[in-house]
């Protein structure tokens, strides 16, 4: 047992992809399954996915990895999702235990997070950063682990942009484990992102 919990963001409309581009095909099943399998291989306690837009879909596709992974994920939806990324994340993180101590933020149409990296993040956080980020450069990618003192500022603040500034915010709180690997950047915007990050089988577990 870790106290820290995964929260994958999967609320969103998807305006430019044109439909829902979280069960869109990805190797074996949905584009949302790479970043349950991430999450769910991640040294969590437990996955919470947040829905809103195409919440039938998206909750079929979870139920369908859950049944196929044999493994346990709850939904939580969220009624305000049109609100933006904060609405979502207020409605995951106010899901955890009263008990969590950390959370991860994932998002579910960033599907190429390398493996090992949770366990780099978390073993940040355990020596006493308040959150950690993977950086490419000097820029932040996902997943982020931020501890339970941020869960009412990334709430309340973290939409479209504000989770950056946030975490810019900490200072040297904040551990930026630095990675080659692009895919901390990489997510699904259209139909032809989805193509160029689709691989010829499911990416392996991080």
């Amino acid at each position: 047992m870790t106290g820290v919990h995964a929260v994958v963001l999967a609320a969103g409309a998807g305006v430019r992809f044109g439909a829902s581009k979280l069960t869109a095909a990805w190797a074996d099943g949905a584009l949302l399954d790479a970043a349950l399998r991430t999450a769910c291989d991640a040294p969590v306690d437990g996955v919470i996915v947040v829905t809103g837009a195409h919440a039938g879909a998206v909750e079929a596709a979870v139920d369908a990895f859950a049944r196929a992974q044999a493994t346990s994920v709850r939904t939580v939806a969220c009624a305000d999702h049109a609100a933006g990324m904060s609405a979502s994340l207020r409605c995951g993180l106010g899901a955890l235990p009263a008990d969590a101590e950390g959370a991860f933020i994932f998002l579910g149409d960033m599907p190429r997070i390398p493996p090992g990296l949770t366990k780099r993040l978390l073993a940040a956080l355990t020596d006493g950063a308040l959150a950690a980020a993977p950086v490419v450069g000097a820029r932040l990618g996902h997943p982020v682990l931020i501890a339970r003192t941020l869960f009412e500022p990334f709430s309340h603040g973290a939409g479209d942009g504000g989770g950056g500034r946030i975490l810019r915010a900490l200072g040297d709180a904040l551990a930026r484990v630095p990675v080659t690997d692009d895919g901390v950047l990489a997510d699904v915007d259209t139909p032809a992102d989805l193509s160029k990050l689709r691989p010829s089988r499911a990416p392996p577990p991080g």
